[in-house]
C-alpha cells in the first residue's frame, strides 16, 4: 500500500507540474508518454478502490497532504479529490494545454490523429474527454456532430483550451499565430482532420470571455489563412458552412470573398460549354459555386440584393453582356435567379 500511496502522491504532483510549471518546456514525447501512462495508473486506482472505505480514506488521507504541500508551491493550485482522479487524463491534458510553457512539439502530438499508434498512451484522452461534463455539448445545438466527428469535435475544444491559455496569458498575437500554423504543418496530410477541427472550435457556445476572445483571434487567423478558408469552403459539408456562416459574421463575410475569388479564377471552355477553375481549385466547378452562392442567401437573405448589385456591377465592368460565356459574373447572376 505504501508503494501505491507513493505513485498517487507522485502523480498529483505530476498534474500540478504539467499546469503549472515552466519545466514542461523541456517534456518530450517520451515524457508525454509516461505522464499519461501514470494519470491512467490513477484511473485504475479509482476503479478498484473508490468501493473500498477503508483503502479510499487511506488515500484521501494521502490526497489531503499532497494538496496541502503543492498549494505552498503553486500559487492559485486546484487541489485534486478523490474522485477527480477517476479523470486524471483529462485534468492532465486540460494542465497541459493551459499552460502557456507547452512547447509546440508537444502540441503537434496531441493534435495529430495521423500517428496515433506511436503514442498509446497519449490518445487515450479522447474518450475521456467526450465523457467529461466540461467536454460536452460544447458544439451549437444546430451542428451536425456526425459530421465532424469525435476526434475533430475533442481536438476543437483542446484548441480553445489552449487559445484561451495563451491569449490569457498576454501572449502577442504573432506568437500565438505560429503556435497555430506549427500545428497546422504538423498535420501534413490531414488537412481535411484539421479543417474539422477549426469548424468545432469555431462552433463552440460563447460561455466565457476568454472563449470569445479565442473565437475571434481564430477567425481573423482563418482570414488570413487564404489557402486553409479556401479548403474549409470547399471541403466542408454545406450544413457546416451554414452553421459557421450563421454564427459568425466574419466568416460570413470570408465565406462570400472566397466565393468571388473562385469565380474571379474562372475561365469559359468553349469545348465544354462552361466555367471553370483554372488556378485556385479545380474541384470546385460553376455548378458549386452557384449552390455556394445560395447556400449563403439561404443563411443571410437580407445578404442577397447587396451581392446581386455587386456582381452586376463586375458584370457591367465586363462589358455588360447578356451573352453566355462572356462574363462569369452575368452567368453567375442568371443561374442565381432561375
Amino acid at each position: 500500500m505504501e508503494a501505491v500511496l507513493k505513485n498517487l502522491a507522485s502523480t498529483v504532483e505530476l498534474l500540478a507540474v504539467a499546469a503549472q510549471s515552466g519545466v514542461v518546456e523541456q517534456w518530450d514525447k517520451q515524457t508525454l508518454s509516461r505522464a499519461f501512462h501514470w494519470a491512467r495508473y490513477c484511473e485504475h486506482l479509482f476503479s478498484r478502490f473508490h468501493n473500498n472505505p477503508a483503502i479510499r480514506t487511506t488515500m484521501e488521507k494521502q490526497l489531503q497532504l499532497t494538496n496541502q504541500s503543492l498549494r505552498a508551491v503553486f500559487p492559485g493550485y486546484t487541489e485534486v479529490s478523490f474522485s477527480d482522479i477517476s479523470r486524471c487524463q483529462h485534468l492532465l491534458l486540460v494542465g497541459l494545454l493551459k499552460n502557456p510553457e507547452l512547447p509546440i512539439s508537444i502540441m503537434k502530438i496531441l493534435f495529430d490523429t495521423t500517428k496515433q499508434s506511436e503514442y498509446q498512451d497519449v490518445t487515450g484522452f479522447c474518450s475521456h474527454i467526450i465523457q467529461c461534463k466540461s467536454a460536452c455539448k460544447v458544439l451549437s445545438p444546430l451542428t451536425d456532430l456526425s459530421a465532424i466527428g469525435a476526434d475533430a469535435e475533442v481536438q476543437g475544444v483542446m484548441l480553445m483550451e489552449r487559445l484561451s491559455a495563451l491569449l490569457s496569458q498576454g501572449t502577442a498575437a504573432c506568437h500565438t499565430e505560429h503556435i497555430v500554423n506549427s500545428v497546422l504543418q504538423g498535420c501534413e496530410g490531414a488537412a481535411g482532420q484539421f479543417c474539422l477541427v477549426i469548424t468545432a472550435a469555431l462552433l463552440t457556445t460563447k460561455n466565457s470571455a476568454a472563449q470569445t476572445a479565442s473565437l475571434d483571434f481564430l477567425l481573423d487567423w482563418l482570414q488570413k489563412e487564404h489557402n486553409v478558408l479556401q479548403h474549409m469552403c470547399s471541403a466542408l459539408p454545406t450544413p457546416l458552412i451554414k452553421d459557421l456562416a450563421k454564427e459568425h459574421l466574419k466568416f460570413r463575410h470570408a465565406y462570400y470573398d472566397v466565393l468571388k475569388k473562385w469565380a474571379s479564377d474562372m475561365d469559359y471552355s468553349i469545348n465544354e460549354g462552361e466555367w471553370a477553375q483554372t488556378i485556385t481549385n479545380r474541384t470546385v466547378s460553376f455548378q458549386r459555386l452557384t449552390e455556394h452562392f445560395l447556400t449563403l442567401f439561404e443563411v443571410c437573405p437580407s445578404l442577397r440584393e447587396d451581392v446581386e448589385k455587386e456582381l452586376n456591377a463586375l458584370k457591367v465592368s465586363d462589358g455588360d453582356f447578356d451573352v453566355r460565356g462572356l462574363s462569369v459574373w452575368g452567368d453567375l447572376l442568371s443561374a442565381l435567379n432561375k
